[in-house]
């Protein structure tokens, strides 16, 4: 059954969506960044809500710089799953790429490190997954299930889902996924 996960990045854009049908939340903040790691009060008071009730994964993303992180940042996005964890997070989303431009590829090692700070809470990869090759996307998708994600957020290499070649990528990542994994189509 299809899903509709809306990103929102303050209460009410949270309230709205579960208001309005939506199945998941994944809060996030600063949307001119792509989304970043919010503020745990702004978990806190969300979880607080008795008009929301679905599920809500946090972003966890320090920064906008792109998708690879030093190793402090690495173990502060261990420190922010477990915290957010700990106040009730359903999930987790949030991606690492190796730092190889011309061979852009999933941190394995990095990504397992997360998915082990999770303990067990589904988690989704994040439009990360955009910036590898897209010849190379369907293959990377074993990889993602080999690291435990759940899910992963693409838009099919374009800058949004219905932009250029989005569409036709998004339909062949979809099926060459089939029940491993599921394909959040994002990014408009």
């Amino acid at each position: 059954m299809p899903h509709l996960e809306i990103a929102s990045f303050n209460l009410l854009s949270a309230q709205t969506a579960a208001a309005t049908g939506a199945s998941r939340i994944e809060l996030c903040r600063t949307p001119s960044a792509g989304g970043l790691t919010p503020l745990l009060s702004t978990f806190t008071s969300l979880k607080q809500l008795p008009t929301v009730t679905i599920p809500i994964y946090v972003m966890i993303r320090p920064h906008a710089n792109s998708f690879t992180y030093s190793p402090a940042e690495l173990v502060d996005m261990e420190s922010c799953i477990k915290e957010f964890s700990e106040a009730g997070a359903d999930g987790f989303v949030f991606g690492v790429l190796t730092p190889t431009p011309a061979a852009v590829q999933i941190d394995v090692e990095a990504n397992k490190r997360l998915i082990r700070a999770a303990s067990g809470k589904p988690c989704t990869f994040h439009r990360a997954f955009d910036c590898i090759p897209r010849a190379a996307m369907a293959g990377q998708l074993e990889v993602l299930v080999e690291c435990g994600f759940a899910a992963v957020l693409s838009s099919g290499g374009a800058r949004t889902a219905t932009e250029g070649q989005g569409s036709e990528v998004l339909r062949d990542l979809v099926q060459a996924a089939g029940e491993s994994i599921e394909v959040i189509v994002g990014g408009g």
